[in-house]
């Protein structure tokens, strides 16, 4: 029998990947389940971006293979988003480049840095990828702690205690994923002194700056950031597209260079349709960032609401998809304490546990669920 990669040994199937199969072997089975664990926005997108979308199908190229930096007019679009967005400039010509949404720029990141035995500063908690595809390009895991009395945000002066002559890359996310933390100018500037001073790459994983987020920041408003860093940024979250898979990454020319040699030999182009689509989507109007915002503000009233019923506490200040609370003292185990609920209510919570273990004892709800079935999960408790 052919046997995997070695490779393959360092990881595991990704949690939603396993447990959604669960979720939906229940409900196949008559099971009335609410899953409030999946960030998948359930709205749509801006209509007159579905619009730009259909008409486009019969462009004479649409259906050609397309540039692997993407339409020009996209990238345009991309820097203009960034200047109207964050006040951020960036030349679209060298410092802007698509992606199949931010998760591929993970793996072509990875792989045009990281060689074998370098490592990587992965924050603690934090999303479960960037571990998974520092294992597969082999190189190696250096997990740094985030809690709450610090605000979820690096401890900069323990980081410069510690032995780091093989650290190469360090993502950090802000908005963070999972809790929902946002960083300052002051806390970007420590990073970015940090990093400097021990040549290491910086990337700010941010798609999350638009929801319930009242001032948006880029890693690239702060001076001295492009020197020593990248910016992955999606449209999945922003104009609920997630399926569409339409991402970048922005940052010098040299960087993205290194970037576009993996990324040229790993897909042949975005779909066209989908870039025009994207184009309208980065131009959408202050109307659309508040209605959004609307949406979300509601939903997150019911789920304090649920998260108190579970006499859960959490953070009014957070941004992003996510509440993220912290469990009783009664429930440490927050894996053991999703099975039970979902097992006697049929409701599925994402369990804090699967971000890293600093993220044990807590839970995170997505606001990606509509307000009348919020409203069915807090009767059930």
């Amino acid at each position: 029998m052919i046997q995997p990669a070695d490779r393959l040994h360092t990881v595991e199937e990704y949690y939603f990947s396993k447990k959604l199969r669960e979720i939906n072997e229940l409900i196949a089975s008559g099971e009335p389940i609410i899953n409030m664990g999946i960030g998948s926005p359930d709205l749509q997108p801006p209509s007159q971006v579905v619009e730009v979308l259909k008409n486009s199908l019969t462009d004479e190229k649409a259906h050609q293979y397309q540039s692997y930096r993407g339409l020009p007019e996209l990238r345009k679009a991309i820097s203009g988003f960034y200047k109207d967005q964050f006040y951020v400039r960036l030349n679209s010509e060298t410092e802007v480049l698509p992606l199949m949404g931010s998760k591929e720029g993970i793996m072509h990141i990875s792989m045009a840095f990281l060689n074998p035995d370098d490592e990587v500063l992965i924050p603690n908690p934090g999303y479960p990828t960037y571990e998974s595809v520092t294992k597969l390009v082999g190189a190696k895991p250096v997990f740094y702690n985030l809690n709450e009395e610090n605000k979820w945000l690096p401890d900069i002066d323990y980081l410069e205690k510690q032995e780091l002559s093989k650290v190469k890359l360090m993502w950090i996310s802000y908005p963070h994923m999972p809790t929902g933390a946002k960083a300052t100018k002051k806390v970007f500037e420590e990073i970015i002194n940090f990093a400097r001073n021990h040549k290491i790459l910086v990337v700010n994983d941010n798609p999350y700056s638009f929801i319930l987020n009242g001032y948006p920041l880029s890693f690239f408003n702060i001076k001295g950031a492009k020197d020593i860093g990248l910016e992955l940024n999606s449209i999945s979250k922003t104009f609920n597209m997630a399926g569409w898979r339409v991402g970048m990454v922005v940052g010098k020319k040299k960087y993205l260079d290194s970037v576009l040699k993996v990324k040229s030999n790993m897909d042949s182009g975005m779909f066209y349709g989908l870039q025009k689509g994207a184009i309208k989507a980065l131009k959408s109007d202050a109307i659309w960032f508040s209605s959004l915002t609307s949406i979300y503000r509601q939903r997150r009233e019911l789920v304090w609401e649920l998260a108190e019923i579970l006499n859960c506490t959490y953070d009014r200040h957070a941004a992003g998809l996510f509440v993220w609370a912290k469990l009783p003292e009664e429930y440490p185990d927050s894996k053991e304490f999703v099975d039970l609920i979902l097992k006697n209510k049929g409701v599925f919570i994402t369990p804090g546990s699967i971000f890293g273990t600093q993220g044990e004892g807590y839970i995170r709800f997505s606001l990606c669920v509509d307000e009348d079935v919020i409203q069915e999960a807090i009767k059930r408790f």
